[in-house]
């Protein structure tokens, strides 16, 4: 099974689905859709059976689409939305009603979003980490080294609960690697997982990107295989329009690219973690 555990779409259709921001330095609109119509018809082309879909920091707080989509695509599609963690006193009762009532199965938080607070970890946002817990969320981390203390807290607090790093953290090749110690410390935790995703943004060089490899293979032996995921972007023609790589790429990086993963690696990296995580069948 292949399993693509990272991919925006969108759609611009308000206020049906409206466009717009979501953290307060957020200014980016999109100029056309990326339609989960399109991301079927590229899944279908490069033999992805399921995607996770993430909601876009500019598509606001509003999950409908992502949700309207995993309800046309059961089997193709779960979905991820954004809970806003400065509405503490609603997001809990949010949280209930995009599971309960829409079908949604986990959210994306951007704590390096709020650089001057500890946003997810604030005493007020306690009711809505009760209420993903009672949920059984799965839950993912759009953080830097920086923001790792607190999802540290949360492994901590709720270890039931998956708990997902995207985009690796963000690895700067340039940096002293003693800085992104925090990232590789959260695998400390059985809760908490890695997406070994946005290799070509985090590298200076040409496909493999051999500069990022040392930070791939040290998470893949901190976190293991059983605990590290594989995903992307975009769909289709966006991905490239995105300065990302295509999805035969995407795929050819992992399958080739990472020549120090042995196959049992790959198959768990490529999908059967992440049919874990989701229950997928």
């Amino acid at each position: 099974m292949i399993v693509d555990t990272h991919v925006h779409v969108w759609e611009i259709d308000p206020p049906r689905y409206p466009i717009g921001p979501t953290a307060p330095s957020w200014t980016s609109e999109p100029d056309e859709p990326g339609t989960a119509d399109e991301l079927i018809e590229d899944m279908d082309d490069n033999g992805v059976d399921f995607t996770v879909l993430v909601q876009t920091s500019w598509s606001t707080w509003d999950n409908g689409y992502i949700a309207d989509s995993v309800e046309r695509f059961p089997d193709r599609f779960v979905g991820h939305g954004l809970i806003d963690p400065q509405d503490s006193g609603k997001n809990a009762a949010t949280v209930r009603y995009w599971m309960d009532d829409r079908g949604l199965v986990g959210f994306r938080f951007h704590p390096f979003y709020y650089p001057d607070q500890k946003i997810l970890t604030l005493p007020e946002n306690r009711p809505m980490w009760e209420e993903l817990a009672a949920q059984n969320a799965v839950v993912q981390f759009h953080m830097r080294p920086s923001d790792a203390d607190q999802v540290d807290e949360i492994a901590r607090r709720y270890p039931n609960m998956k708990l997902l790093i995207d985009h690796m953290g963000y690895p700067q090749v340039d940096e002293d690697p003693a800085h992104f110690r925090s990232i590789v410390e959260l695998s400390v935790h059985g809760n908490t997982f890695v997406k070994l995703s946005d290799v070509k943004g985090r590298s200076r060089e040409a496909f493999p990107f051999r500069d990022t490899h040392a930070y791939v293979r040290q998470l893949v032996d901190a976190f293991g295989a059983e605990r590290s995921m594989w995903g992307t972007g975009y769909p289709g023609r966006h991905r490239t329009k995105h300065n990302w790589l295509n999805l035969a790429d995407e795929l050819r990086l992992v399958r080739e690219g990472f020549d120090f993963l042995t196959d049992a690696q790959r198959d768990r990296i490529l999908g059967e973690t992440a049919a874990e995580v989701w229950d997928m069948k």
